[in-house]
């Protein structure tokens, strides 16, 4: 397989645009690192943009319908196809996403067993609080960061997950083990400040292009409440508000305040992922996007050849 150049960043760092770029100049194909962007139909609230992607091929998006639980163990098997895919027809896989845990799984070269519902177990967590749910979870793992586990039904099914490798020691480490994918990895460098400005202009945006009446028209399809709350951030908050439990300024308000926590917990993945031994390299977000292009390129091509360790 190539070796992949996988561009990171947090959210409103423009990394869609500089991946586009990337593949652009080197012939490239895009696989897509975002956990919610793989939704049919969750379009301005996982903010898709894709129109950006232009004539360059992407793999990963809208590959599920909305309303259903796609997870780290499918987005694996997909991703697994698709670079293979990218590679065997000798174009460069480009992986772009800010979901720190599917990124760095997939430059793991992680293998994951499927993990069945557990009934019982689900009933006995019934209605406890996210924070009650993270404690139990950090009680059975060592938590690197909460990304992507920020609603109470995300937070179940990784305790269900860890649970089954509990019960079943031999695959929990089949499931640790894999071989490093040789990647370069680049990293959108925004100042904090910049970031967060853009995170408010965009969501306002956002709104103004119909994101309330994106969720709306998701519940009237029959998609039940609590899966779009199960999405977390954007969906959380607006099915939220079209239930009537929040005001739309409270609505407004409340999910800036948690995109902005939200990108605070993608930078501290980052940066985790540093101190796990995967090396990136960061790059201003505030260049054009062909000159970002050019230089990670150049950095692709000095480490090309020498696989990265983990």
């Amino acid at each position: 397989m190539k070796r992949i150049l996988a561009i990171v960043g947090p959210t409103a760092s423009g990394k869609t645009g500089f991946a586009v770029a990337v593949a652009r100049a080197a012939g490239g194909e895009i696989v897509s690192g975002d956990s919610r962007q793989v939704y049919r139909g969750m379009d301005i609230g996982t903010g898709k943009d894709l129109e950006e992607y232009g004539e360059i091929p992407f793999h990963l998006i809208d590959v599920a319908p909305a309303g259903a639980k796609y997870n780290l163990f499918q987005y694996l098997a997909d991703a697994d196809r698709a670079l293979e895919d990218i590679s065997a027809r000798g174009k460069l896989p480009v992986l772009c996403g800010g979901s720190g845990l599917y990124v760095e799984s997939v430059l793991k070269g992680l293998r994951l067993p499927p993990v069945p519902e557990n009934t019982p177990l689900r009933e006995s967590l019934r209605g406890k609080s996210l924070e009650e749910l993270t404690a139990i979870l950090a009680s059975m793992k060592t938590l690197h960061n909460t990304t992507d586990v920020d609603s109470p039904q995300r937070a179940v099914r990784a305790i269900e997950i860890e649970q089954y490798y509990l019960e079943h020691p031999s695959e929990a480490v089949a499931a640790r083990e894999g071989l490093p994918r040789p990647a370069t990895i680049i990293g959108v460098d925004v100042d904090r400040e910049v970031r967060r400005s853009r995170i408010t202009r965009r969501l306002d945006a956002r709104l103004e292009a119909g994101m309330l009446d994106e969720a709306r028209r998701l519940l009237d399809s029959g998609i039940p409440p609590e899966n779009l709350i199960y999405y977390g951030l954007e969906y959380k908050f607006l099915t939220e508000h079209l239930l009537g439990k929040t005001t739309f300024r409270e609505m407004r308000d409340g999910l800036e305040i948690a995109i902005h926590q939200f990108a605070k917990r993608q930078m501290t993945w980052f940066r985790g992922s540093q101190r796990r031994g995967f090396r990136i390299h960061w790059l201003s977000g505030d260049l054009p996007r062909e000159e970002f292009a050019a230089r990670a390129l150049e950095i692709y091509q000095s480490e090309d050849g020498n696989p990265q360790e983990t």
